[in-house]
C-alpha cells in the first residue's frame, strides 16, 4: 500500500536525511522525499499498518530534523 504525506522540511539536505531514515524503518518497503513538492510517498510492507509504521517514521526523521512536521 502506498500513501502521501504533506510534509514540511526547510532545506533539501534535510529531506534526503529523512528520506533515508524512512527507508531504514520497520514496515517501510520504500519511501521518497520530495523537498519541491513538500510530500513523502511511503510503500508499505505487507500486513503494516500505516498509522503505526508513520509513528516511527516521524520519530525516525525527528532525528534527524528536530523541527521537521508529516501531517499524519
Amino acid at each position: 500500500m502506498k500513501k502521501t504525506y504533506k510534509i514540511e522540511v526547510d532545506c533539501a539536505n534535510c529531506a534526503n536525511l529523512m528520506e533515508d531514515a524512512a527507508r531504514k524503518t520497520a514496515g517501510v518497503q520504500s519511501a521518497t522525499v520530495n523537498f519541491m513538492t513538500q510530500k513523502m510517498i511511503v510503500e508499505f510492507g505487507e500486513g503494516r499498518e500505516p498509522k503505526d509504521v508513520m509513528k516511527n517514521v516521524l520519530d525516525a526523521c525527528k532525528k534527524v530534523e528536530p523541527d521537521c512536521e508529516i501531517f499524519l
